[in-house]
Parts: C-alpha cells; sequence; structure tokens
C-alpha cells in the first residue's frame, strides 16, 4: 500500500493524518516540528508521499527531511487545484482554506458549497458549482471567544468549552459557556440563512475540533466531518505528487 502522510499545522495544534492509498487511517497529534518528531513518522509509516498545510512559522528543517524522504508538496497559492481562485490576492489565502475548498469540490463537485472550518477561528468558505473559490468570511473561534472573556475583563473566569450547555445560564460559567456556544451557533446559522437567501441550494460542510461543541446547537442540515481538511489535502496531494 501506498502512504502518504498530510500535515495540518494549525495556530492551535499539529496533527498528520496517515493515509494508505486514499484510505484515511489515522489523525496523530504531532508533539512538535522538530526534525527528531517528523523522522519518527516517517520510521513508523514509511511514507511514499508527503503534504504540509501550515498557517504558522514552522520548523523549515522539517521540510528539508520530508523532501529528502518522500515526495513532498507544501500547499501555498502556487498549488495545483480543482479550483479557480477569482479573489483579489489569491496568495493571501490560507493553506486551511485552499485544502478545505478542494474537499468541497472532490467530494461534491456539481454543488454549491459553504464550508465552515472550526478552529482558532471560523473560517466561512464558499466555492460555487463552477468550481470558483468566491471568499467568506473569518470570525473568533471559541477558544478565542473564552479566553477574549477572560482577558479583556477583571473578573470573569476562563471558562472550559462543553456542548451540553443551558439555553439560560445560571451561574457565571454556565452564562460564559451559553453566551460563547449559543452565539457562535446564531453566528453560524445566520450566515447559512444569508448565503440561502442568495444562493438557494447549497451544501453546508461543518468541519474542525470544535464541531463536538457546535453541531448540535445548529437548526440548519449540514455534513459534519472532522477530518474534511485531511481529505482535502490528500486530493490535493494526489494532483501535486502524481
Amino acid at each position: 500500500m501506498l502512504a502518504t502522510l498530510c500535515f495540518d499545522f494549525g495556530n492551535t495544534r499539529k496533527k498528520v493524518a496517515v493515509f494508505h492509498d486514499a484510505e484515511l487511517k489515522e489523525v496523530i497529534v504531532v508533539p512538535d516540528d522538530s526534525v527528531e518528531a517528523i523522522q519518527s513518522l516517517i520510521n513508523k509509516f514509511n511514507p511514499k508521499k508527503s503534504i504540509l498545510s501550515s498557517v504558522i512559522d514552522h520548523n523549515p528543517a522539517m521540510e528539508d527531511l520530508l523532501k529528502s524522504a518522500t515526495k513532498f508538496h507544501k500547499l501555498s497559492h502556487l498549488t495545483k487545484v480543482s479550483f479557480t481562485t477569482p479573489v483579489g490576492k489569491p496568495e493571501s489565502i490560507g493553506a486551511d482554506r485552499l485544502a478545505l475548498t478542494a474537499a468541497a469540490v472532490h467530494y461534491y463537485p456539481d454543488k454549491n458549497n459553504l464550508v465552515i472550518g472550526l478552529g482558532t477561528c471560523i473560517t466561512y468558505n464558499f466555492i460555487n458549482k463552477y468550481h470558483e473559490f468566491i471568499g467568506g468570511a473569518i470570525s473568533p473561534g471559541l477558544e478565542m471567544r473564552l479566553k477574549a472573556l477572560n482577558y479583556y475583563t477583571a473578573k470573569l473566569p476562563l471558562v472550559k468549552a462543553e456542548s451540553n450547555i443551558p439555553l439560560i445560564g445560571y451561574d457565571t460559567n454556565s452564562n460564559i459557556l451559553t453566551g460563547a456556544v449559543m452565539g457562535m451557533a446564531k453566528e453560524i446559522d445566520g450566515f447559512i440563512e444569508a448565503y440561502r437567501e442568495k444562493y438557494r441550494n447549497f451544501n453546508v460542510l461543518l468541519t474542525g475540533g470544535d464541531i463536538v461543541y457546535l453541531a448540535s446547537h445548529l437548526k440548519n442540515k449540514i455534513f459534519a466531518d472532522p477530518d474534511l481538511i485531511f481529505k482535502g489535502l490528500y486530493a490535493i496531494s494526489e494532483v501535486n505528487n502524481p
């Protein structure tokens, strides 16, 4: 079997997905971006290909290692993709958004797609049925909202995210959680309704680590897939690492 390592380095976590041919086998949290950590993955999985999506300043030596051991591709605005990016500055599009867009086009090629990524930030990414990435929006993610309430006030505590929250908070912690989680849910539903008024029929794809907190509070029909970014990276790798 042909193994491919798909690295996703975000603002909060560094992860790698292991594919055998086109099948996703496992997702691993990478402890750091040291040469030793990457070499350990290479030794364990013996990959033939690798791809990196990074929105942080990662260790450049890991790229050199992946280039020497695999057919390596680093995701950027120069990457070959299955869609066009008719936006003002294509080089400004984040690598994570490119991967999510690629996944939407790959799995739902004949549909308008709104891909919502729930990470450090919430990203709204709209791709029409002509495979044009139109753009979208960026807003604070759940952890950022919770930290901001603590940081910018004198007495509000830093609370941990939960999905089981009341509609009406009964103490400080539950008030914060209800405000943050339900606020995000209403924001997302509001964006979906606004897009629906303009485009009528489209898929809504929800992905990212905060799905567990948000999915049950959304009223709109969605396709939830926490591994969508990795599937997009694999699809991009197959185009750029034939």
